[in-house]
């Protein structure tokens, strides 16, 4: 989808990395787990994780999150999916919902920042 319509999944300036709204699917643009958001958390994370290591960086350098759900509702799911990924580097966290996304079998996108640093600032909370 990137070439066609002309976005870049994820751009690197300097140490910052930020990665688009990231949808659930697999290399052909098919949907992965219709119907299932926590699988669909998984494969959109799954993404950012290559799109991460291609900038140079990693899950570890991550520090926001953005879940994007159809039905609040599905909350509890996405994020369970999301701590697999993102329980070491503890990012801060959005999770908001929106009526529809272009696919109807969306259930979640994911938009992450990451900042690559060897002198990470702490946690605070």
């Amino acid at each position: 989808m990137e070439e066609i319509v002309g976005f870049s999944r994820a751009v690197r300036v300097g140490p910052f990395i930020a990665v688009g709204g990231t949808a659930p699917v697999d290399a052909s643009g098919k949907t992965v787990g219709v119907g299932d958001v926590y699988a669909q958390t998984k494969q959109c994370f799954e993404i950012i994780k290559a799109a991460l290591e291609d900038a140079g960086s990693g899950l570890n350098d991550i520090v926001r999150t953005r879940v994007i759900l159809t039905d609040i509702d599905n909350w509890k799911e996405a994020i369970e999916a999301r701590k697999h990924y993102c329980k070491d580097s503890r990012p801060v966290d959005t999770i908001m919902a929106i009526n529809r996304f272009v696919n109807p079998e969306w259930l979640v996108e994911i938009e992450v920042d990451a900042v690559i640093s060897s002198n990470k600032e702490g946690i605070a909370g």
